[in-house]
């Protein structure tokens, strides 16, 4: 499908995964004057534990959503939907109770499908490489399969990073883990605006722009208007992984050039979680990192994404690997 919107064309994709039955979404966006692709202008996003891609870098806010932005720059972007999450098939086991079977959608699941994602857009343009950007456990994903397949990745960047956690997780309730969790709207404000001073939360995060937000993310949702079901294997795997001492990837045997960009008031992944894998980067050839104040966990989604805007496109234009 393709759809014009001023001088950008939006095409949107189900392309198969590697299990038969879940097919992924895919939407690009690039200006429609655009007729030569390139590694270091092309560029996939992936994101978080809770919430899908599609409603997080594609949601225009004052008009323009990232992936505008971008576009409108001359680039070839792309967002993929994981399994489980926004218009991408949801496993079987997300259809019935969640205690019925065990957390879905863990790492390793999310990466092949990231990986399948990378696939159609390398064949697509005829592709060596792409940029790859991922937000929270979006990092794990593009981090773990840039460490794994770094031929095919030209620049990673990582907006809120995950590491090993001495704090409790904020997407983890407690108790016996089922399939999947249900999120409520009314605590997605909360659990976004946690730990932000109360003078400072409109101006951070106006209430306009967050109910944009939320009306785009839980109108995906079969249990329409305010509520929706996330997969549980990220939950699992913190368990796991990231609070028992177990990194899910080694950030020494990432070998291209790295971006990181977190918010000075994070509470999901505090700063501790972005120093230490910046610490780790010894095999990358660059390593920046940009610390935006008054910034949170979705910094991209609030008044000050411009900075992150900036910092992404000056690390972009940088000389290539």
């Amino acid at each position: 499908m393709q759809q014009p919107q001023t001088d950008i064309i939006r095409e949107e994709f189900m392309i198969p995964s590697d299990t038969d039955g879940i097919e992924l979404f895919v939407r690009n966006k690039r200006l429609a004057s655009l007729a030569t692709f390139t590694p270091e202008r092309t560029l996939l996003f992936v994101a978080g534990s809770t919430y899908p891609a599609s409603t997080s870098f594609d949601l225009p806010l004052d008009g323009v959503s990232w992936m505008d932005h971008l576009a409108r720059r001359g680039f070839d972007v792309y967002l993929v939907d994981i399994r489980g999450y926004g218009r991408s098939t949801k496993p079987a086991e997300m259809a019935g109770p969640p205690l019925d079977h065990a957390p879905v959608v863990r790492t390793p699941v999310a990466v092949a499908d990231v990986g399948a994602a990378v696939s159609f857009i390398r064949k697509r343009r005829g592709l060596d490489r792409i940029n790859l950007m991922g937000w929270s456990w979006g990092t794990t994903i593009m981090a773990r399969y840039t460490s794994d397949h770094p031929d095919h990745v030209a620049k990673l960047i990582l907006i809120a990073p995950q590491w090993l956690r001495t704090t409790p997780s904020a997407a983890d309730a407690g108790g016996t883990l089922g399939a999947y969790r249900i999120v409520d709207r009314t605590a997605a404000r909360a659990r976004w605006l946690n730990g932000v001073p109360e003078d400072k939360r409109t101006a951070i995060l106006p209430d306009a722009w967050f109910e944009t937000w939320a009306e785009a993310t839980f109108a995906q949702s079969e249990l329409r208007p305010d509520r929706l079901r996330a997969p549980n294997g990220t939950v699992q795997d913190s368990r796991d992984y990231w609070a028992s001492g177990k990194p899910i990837y080694d950030p020494a045997e990432i070998t291209v050039p790295v971006l990181i960009v977190h918010g000075d008031l994070d509470r999901d992944c505090p700063i501790d979680m972005a120093q230490a894998v910046f610490a780790r980067l010894s095999s990358a050839p660059t390593r920046s990192w940009i610390e935006i104040r008054d910034a949170t966990h979705s910094l991209f989604l609030e008044t000050g994404r411009w900075q992150a805007f900036d910092a992404v496109d000056g690390f972009l234009a940088a000389g290539s690997r």
